[in-house]
């Protein structure tokens, strides 16, 4: 057996976390960026709970509060320009995927002064602001992750930044930040988590570890469809999502992803559907490909979720997303055609091909 593993990430879940680890920042810096969105890290508190630790320890901070949904290269920039104008020393990122993604570019974008086409391949010297994340939705695991997600408008899709560095320091997890979220919001990032572990177990890269991880995931989200199908998303509910978000984090900061996020990306640029649903979306019709030659591998996966077969999976996500989006067979052509290039695809067990992938896109949207 051939097991690697690491994971530099302190990891903290607990309820009121923040409170009473208040003293843990100090060990960072003397003046914090906190990075967020314009809205909801001030609704559900987390915001509050944050800049009160921060003054109970004397520790100055300042606020970009821009972070833009499905950042920009652009919007980065500015977050980076705005932490070395207010002489930040550590970086504090709260919300969703958007700002969590986001304050690890500036993070990194603060130290090193890397032109867009470097952006994303580096190198990269070891400078970066140290990072402390606390999400505030359960999905994307980028509290857990050595990836930053950002648009990325010259490949006209999505691009991650992907080195050790973007590790943050600290994460500080807690499922009541997420009490207040919509139900449509809940349901796409507990598919996005789902998402990452399946993927995670039909990598090339998956060990024994991190199988054991994306089953326990896969567990946690599946007991919580009934609830999700229902709206009845509950604190018990909340905590198991949130907890198998990370989980789920933590597999694909191991094994990265597979074909599914780089089809997903395309449905998120071009026609702006959230992340997670874009991967829900495809979900089922990557299981049914992948099974016609791994069909122990899909049978295990379907038996962890106590389903039958794919057409029971495909079902119960018809259900979660309801009516689906309109999309042409030309672009379906078209995504296809951008997805065969990304790096995901060799990361699959089941390496697919352009017209497979473009299959996949038809009977997802069939």
């Amino acid at each position: 057996m051939s097991v690697h593993f690491f994971l530099p990430t302190r990891v903290l879940l607990d309820e009121d976390c923040v409170r009473k680890n208040a003293s843990l920042f100090k060990e960072f810096g003397t003046k914090a960026l906190i990075v967020t969105g314009k809205h909801s890290a001030r609704a559900n508190g987390s915001l509050q709970d944050v800049t009160d630790a921060l003054t109970a320890q004397g520790i100055g901070f300042a606020i970009f509060d821009k972070v833009e949904t499905n950042p920009t290269i652009a919007n980065v920039r500015e977050g980076a320009a705005f932490a070395k104008q207010n002489n930040a020393d550590f970086v504090i990122g709260i919300g969703g995927g958007s700002p969590m993604d986001a304050s690890k570019a500036i993070a990194l974008l603060a130290c090193q002064n890397l032109p867009d086409q470097m952006l994303f391949t580096g190198p990269y010297t070891q400078q970066i602001l140290p990072l402390i994340l606390l999400p505030t939705t359960a999905g994307t695991g980028s509290e857990v992750t050595q990836y930053s997600i950002l648009t990325n408008d010259l490949a006209q899709s999505k691009t991650s930044i992907a080195t050790p560095l973007l590790f943050p320091k600290l994460a500080l997890i807690d499922a009541k930040y997420t009490s207040g979220l919509p139900l449509r919001t809940t349901i796409n990032t507990a598919i996005d988590a789902l998402s990452h572990a399946i993927e995670g177990m039909l990598s090339t890269k998956a060990n024994a570890i991190t199988n054991l991880l994306a089953e326990e995931s896969i567990r946690k989200i599946v007991r919580n469809f009934s609830n999700l199908l229902n709206g009845t998303t509950d604190a018990s509910c909340r905590a198991d999502l949130i907890y198998a978000s990370t989980l789920a984090g933590i597999v694909i900061a191991h094994t990265g992803t597979t074909a599914v996020h780089c089809m997903g990306y395309s449905l998120t640029y071009f026609h702006h559907i959230d992340h997670g649903r874009a991967n829900g979306l495809l979900l089922a019709s990557f299981l049914a490909f992948a099974e016609k030659q791994q069909p122990e591998a899909i049978r295990h996966l379907l038996n962890i979720m106590g389903l039958e077969d794919t057409a029971a999976f495909r079902d119960v996500l018809n259900r979660l997303f309801g009516e689906k989006e309109k999309i042409t067979n030309e672009e379906f052509q078209k995504f296809s055609g951008l997805a065969i290039h990304a790096k995901n695809i060799a990361n699959c067990t089941t390496v697919p091909s352009q017209d497979d992938l473009y299959n996949m896109y038809v009977q997802s949207f069939s």
